[in-house]
């Protein structure tokens, strides 16, 4: 299990959207992605939760967490292949272990925080949930955001993670991405 969650190496600047739900993650990544002219990371656990939710109607479970999680790593991996010069993942294992320990009381298994930790990125995006909350199948805790979103800061403080904090509008957290992704870029040639 350990290998499913090592992450490939690669040359490409890593960019990682990290928070609560509902705080723009996904239409940001798109509009990062389009910018750059790159693949992005989906969040795999919103695939594999609709599903169980078309048929069962159950939402995440902690025996969904490891699955999810190699879902993602695998996901990533294969796209990291595809990008160009910068790799665009609405999520990380990091996210998992915070969405883990916070739904199933601060239970996380073990190899997956070890991999968490490990795995590295070149920068995260915070995203705060100055956005209206929408709701979903699979969305659950639109009273619970600044509880999670606190989760979601400590964790990046915890782990030493490089992160911008993205309030604002669309076009406002846009703007603040693209500037940061390319300074990054500019460092690396």
């Amino acid at each position: 299990m350990e290998k499913e969650l090592e992450q490939q190496q690669s040359s490409c600047v890593k960019i990682v959207l990290f928070g609560p739900e509902s705080t723009g993650k996904t239409t940001l990544s798109k509009q990062l992605s389009k910018h750059y002219n790159t693949v992005w990371v989906a969040e795999y656990a919103r695939e594999y939760l609709q599903a169980k939710w078309n048929v069962k109607q159950k939402t995440c479970e902690l025996e969904d967490i490891m699955p999810i999680a190699i879902g993602q790593m695998k996901l990533e991996n294969n796209l990291a292949k595809k990008a160009n010069a910068v790799l665009i993942c609405d999520t990380d294992l990091l996210e998992t272990k915070v969405y883990s320990e916070m739904f199933y009381n601060g239970i996380c298994n073990s190899t997956l925080k070890k991999k968490a930790l490990e795995n590295t990125y070149d920068l995260y995006f915070l995203t705060y949930i100055d956005i209206p909350w929408i709701s979903d199948d699979i969305r659950d805790r639109p009273n619970e955001r600044e509880t999670m979103f606190s989760a979601f800061e400590n964790e990046l403080i915890a782990a030493k993670r490089p992160y911008i904090l993205l309030k604002g509008s669309k076009e406002e957290r846009f703007k603040i991405a693209v500037e940061a992704i390319d300074k990054l870029l500019e460092n690396k040639k």
